[in-house]
């Protein structure tokens, strides 16, 4: 007999935590870091203060300011279809629940950069010498790893997909 599903809905506390963590790191940025000055942590690792107003990679941050609501309704329609696929998962499916409830604590967090003041806080500068990856905060780390989780899920076949 196949297991029900019991609602993943409740590994939401993962990600309710993710946007806590998120915003809290935001904010000790914004006090503490200057923008015009980075502070080395590694030789590879900084913390700089930048803003986006557009999505990752600066996607459309110059585009006039029309995507800031494009990027809202984008946003909590794409948390609106995951919360909808957490609460679909069964019990079993423990990994694709905290992928989905990290991807959802990201974008939540981004979210309310984003509705607060029209761009998201970034603060974390991984580089190589003069070569830098964008600029990125926690939010953006759990949806990292959270979509590394669902397809490592996929990839070994034990989740279901979205039906």
């Amino acid at each position: 007999m196949p297991e029900r599903p019991v609602g993943g809905r409740r590994w939401l506390w993962l990600s309710a935590l993710v946007v806590v963590l998120d915003q809290a790191t935001k904010a000790l940025a914004e006090w503490f870091l200057d923008p015009a000055r980075p502070v080395d942590l590694l030789p590879v690792l900084a913390l700089h203060l930048t803003h986006n107003r557009g999505a990752a990679f600066s996607l459309l941050a110059d585009a006039g300011g029309w995507q800031r609501g494009f990027f809202i309704v984008l946003t909590v329609a794409v948390v609106a279809f995951l919360i909808h696929w957490l609460g679909r998962l069964q019990t079993a499916e423990r990994l694709a629940a905290i992928g989905l409830a990290l991807v959802i604590g990201g974008a939540l967090g981004n979210l309310v950069d984003r509705i607060a003041s029209g761009e998201v806080v970034d603060f974390i500068d991984a580089h190589w010498g003069h070569w830098h990856w964008p600029a990125f905060n926690l939010a953006d780390s759990a949806i990292t790893v959270g979509v590394a989780l669902l397809l490592w899920d996929g990839i070994r076949g034990k989740g279901r997909s979205a039906e």
